[in-house]
Order: structure tokens, then C-alpha cells, then sequence
């Protein structure tokens, strides 16, 4: 993808802040929630449950929710989903001040927050092409901008914060989760207007689905795209199911500690996510994609063997620069190519692929550290992660990648209009 010198439209300005804020409370609830689950059970297994029970959503309706938000609004979508988070919370938060959690409450809302974020990301991924005109070079900046505020405060800002604030009392973090997603609604509310595609003839919801799912799975580029996060998460939640019991019983980590090690993951996906662009200019972006996952590979490796908390810090911002970049790469890529009466239902479709695969990672995590040791599910993750990269590499090669793009600007010639603004939507 070429650079581009224009500037992006005022909207996105109001989107990077609802995602930036909701991405703070995220980061809060990121490491205070472990903790928290920590303070009921210390048995890996049950930790599991409650990681999993938070991506079954996707398993369960990831592709008819593609076909919904297709024929929903965006951006009404996106802002009836975050209030609807909001209030969600208040539940835990309810629940810690009568002194009654549990961990089957912790799942069942893990669960809704789940099935929420299914609606909003998958809404965001479709209005984010609409608002600039399908651009390659300002959705490769749009994306890189997105993903290293979300990295910022989900990661480097939200963890040390939400460990700080567990300390003031259990509900304080959820709280501060929910005012996050009230304050993402608001601004969303005030998004631009944007042209909507030619609607399609109405089908059955199903057939729709399945037309979505099909457009995947027969485009080898977008396959390979969805295939590469599916495999990744399978390694990646297993790390993160012993993630907190690895860094205290192995590291020696506190709670604080623990913060510092995913703010350490966080300063690298930052880090990728602001060179991302520059490294798919000078390798391609498919080379960029194949380099970044044997990065993560090997970090992974590095966090398994790590001695002390100085070397996993550092192994998991290794990691954190590889996730960084390929989240700004793979998304651009697919946001530019596939057709926008089939945004929602072929994002839905490859988050459903990523999203299906974690809760078989949470549990192998939770099964490989329960009959083996503490450190066998990183080496686990790491071995996937190493393979999924031969894999994968020539179903995302440089020659595939520039192909997709060249048939994309013959078939949707970029448009330099700039989205409409309108009022927001009534109550």
C-alpha cells in the first residue's frame, strides 16, 4: 500500500476517541479481572472457564451476527452496544458489594461482554472503510492510529491502573469499565453519516451467512488472513489462561508485577503498530505478516525459558510488536479488498475462525498446566504459532497481496468525497 500525504476526515478524529476511552477501561478490567478471579479459585481449570466463556460469542454466532450488523446501521449499532456494556457492568460490580461473586457470574457476564463486542467490533470494522472511501493509505494510518491508541491504553495506560484501582476496593475497576463504554456510546452517537451499499436482494438470514463465510474460505489471501489469528489465539490464550498464576508462582510477580509485564507486551504493540506501515512499504505486506508471526513464535519461546521478570517483560513486548503490526496490516489489507455489502459478514466470519479458536486455548492451557507444568502451555503456543507461520506464509505472499489490490481498484475505484456529516441519532 502507498503512502498518501491527505488527511483523514474529522469523523474518524471522534472514533480514535470512543475507541481510545473504551480501550482505557479495557486495559483496567485486563489485569484487574484475573486478579479478581484469582481471589475466588486458584485452580487453572476454572480460571479457563471464565477466559473461554468470554469468546464463546463467536463460536456460537459469529457468522449470523455478520449478516445482522450487514443490515444494520453502524453506527447506531456500535453506540446501542457499548450503553448496553455499560450497564452490564454494573452487575460484578453489584454483585462485589453484596459480597456475593462467583465465578459462574463472572462467566455468564465474560459471556454477554463477549457477545456485545461481537456486534460492536464487527460494526466498527464495516464503518471504518465506509467513513474513508475504501483509501488503502488512509486505512492502513486510520488503523495504525486505532490500533496504537487501543495498545496505549488497553495495555500500557489500563493495567497499572487497574491494579491500582483493585487496590481502592473489587468494584472500583468494573465501574470504571462501564463509565468507559457510556462515555464510547456518547461520542459514537456524534459519528458522520455514511453511504450505505446497495442493499441486496433480502435472503434468508442463513443463506446470507453462509455467503459471507463462503467468500472467505474460497479466497486463499483471506483465508489465509483468518487463518493466521484463529491458530494465533489458540496459542495466545493458552499463554494468557496461566498467564497470572505463571508470573507469581515462576516470576515471583505481585500485583503490581504482573501489570508491569503486560504493560511491557503493550509497550511493543505499540511500538509495531506505529511502524507497521513502514515495514509493509519496505518487505510487503505479506513478507511483513509472515515475519511478525515467527516474531511472536519466538517470543513466546523466550517467555517459556525466561529466568526472571526482566526477560519475560522483554520477551512479551517482543510478542506485543509482532500482534502490534500484524493488527494493522492484516485488517487494511482486508478493508481494501472485499466489497462492502460483504464487510460485515466476511469480518465476522474471520474474527469468528480467530475467536472459536480461544476457548480450545484457554482450555488446553488450563489442561496442559494442570496435568503437566506451569510452563508447557507457552511451549505449546510457541510450536503452534512457529507452524501456523510455514503455513500460512504463501497463502499471504506479496504476489497474492498485490493482486487482491489491483482487481480491488479496478472494481471499486477510490471515491475522494469526504463521509457527510448529520445530526446524531434520536433517542
Amino acid at each position: 500500500m502507498t503512502s498518501d500525504v491527505r488527511k483523514l476526515p474529522t469523523g474518524f478524529g471522534r472514533l480514535w476517541t470512543a475507541q481510545t476511552v473504551s480501550s482505557l477501561g479495557d486495559g483496567v478490567s485486563h489485569a484487574a479481572l484475573p486478579l479478581l478471579a484469582l481471589t475466588l479459585t486458584r485452580e487453572p481449570m476454572e480460571l479457563a472457564v471464565v477466559t473461554a466463556a468470554g469468546t464463546l460469542p463467536w463460536l456460537l454466532f459469529g457468522i449470523l451476527g455478520g449478516a445482522l450488523v450487514d443490515r444494520w446501521e453502524h453506527r447506531r449499532t456500535m453506540w446501542i452496544t457499548d450503553t448496553a456494556r455499560a450497564v452490564l457492568l454494573a452487575i460484578p460490580a453489584a454483585a462485589v458489594v453484596l459480597d456475593v461473586l462467583s465465578l459462574p457470574l463472572l462467566a455468564v457476564v465474560a459471556f454477554l461482554l463477549g457477545l456485545g463486542g461481537l456486534f460492536f467490533d464487527t460494526a466498527a470494522t464495516a464503518y471504518l472503510p465506509e467513513l474513508l472511501r475504501r483509501d488503502p493509505a488512509l486505512l492502513e494510518r486510520a488503523n495504525s492510529r486505532l490500533r496504537g491508541a487501543q495498545t496505549a491504553m488497553s495495555g500500557f495506560v489500563g493495567p497499572p491502573t487497574g491494579s491500582a484501582l483493585l487496590a481502592l476496593g473489587r468494584a472500583v475497576p468494573l465501574l470504571a469499565d462501564a463509565l468507559s463504554f457510556m462515555l464510547s456510546a456518547l461520542l459514537v452517537r456524534t459519528l458522520p453519516a455514511t453511504p450505505r451499499p446497495v442493499p441486496e436482494v433480502r435472503e434468508p438470514l442463513l443463506r446470507q451467512a453462509r455467503a459471507g463465510a463462503s467468500y472467505v474460505f474460497k479466497d486463499r489471501l483471506l483465508l489465509g488472513l483468518a487463518l493466521r489469528p484463529a491458530v494465533g489465539n489458540i496459542a495466545f490464550l493458552a499463554v494468557e489462561t496461566v498467564l497470572a498464576l505463571f508470573a507469581h508462582d515462576r516470576l515471583g510477580t505481585g500485583t503490581f508485577g504482573f501489570g508491569l509485564l503486560l504493560t511491557a507486551e503493550a509497550t511493543g504493540g505499540l511500538l509495531g503498530a506505529g511502524v507497521a506501515s513502514r515495514l509493509g512499504r519496505r518487505l510487503g505486506t505479506g513478507t511483513a505478516l509472515t515475519c511478525t508471526a515467527a516474531a511472536e513464535g519466538f517470543a513466546i519461546l523466550g517467555l517459556a525459558t525466561a529466568p526472571n521478570p526482566y526477560v519475560a517483560g522483554l520477551a512479551l513486548a517482543v510478542c506485543g510488536a509482532g500482534m502490534g503490526a500484524t493488527m494493522v496490516l492484516a485488517p487494511s489489507l482486508r478493508q481494501a479488498i472485499v466489497p462492502a455489502h460483504l464487510m460485515g459478514r466476511v469480518a465476522s466470519t474471520s474474527r469468528m475462525l480467530a475467536m472459536c479458536a480461544a476457548p480450545f486455548g484457554a482450555l488446553l492451557g488450563g489442561w496442559l498446566a494442570t496435568t503437566y507444568d506451569i510452563r508447557t502451555p507457552l511451549y505449546a503456543a510457541s510450536g503452534l504459532l512457529l507452524a501456523m507461520t510455514a503455513v500460512t506464509a504463501s497463502m499471504t505472499s506479496n504476489r497474492r497481496v498485490e493482486a487482491a489490490l489491483r482487481a480491488a481498484a479496478l472494481d471499486h475505484p477510490v471515491s475522494r468525497g469526504p463521509a457527510q456529516e448529520s445530526a446524531p441519532d434520536a433517542v
